[in-house]
């Protein structure tokens, strides 16, 4: 086996060993985005104006 060869079948299995990490990152972080943009859509929910009470406050 020649070198070029050699290096080919390295450079192969390299991306090989990389791609699942890297898909695995992937899918992660979308599923982390999907989580913390539902979050905030319900944290909006529960601070809207017309969910709060109504609070009396004194006139001086």
């Amino acid at each position: 086996m020649n070198h070029q060869n050699q290096c080919f079948h390295l450079t192969t299995l390299g991306l090989s060993l990389a791609t699942l990490p890297l898909l695995a990152g992937l899918v992660t972080m979308k599923t982390i985005n999907q989580d913390w943009l539902a979050w905030g859509e319900e944290s909006e929910e529960i601070f809207r104006g017309d969910r709060l009470p109504l609070l009396n406050f004194p006139h001086d």
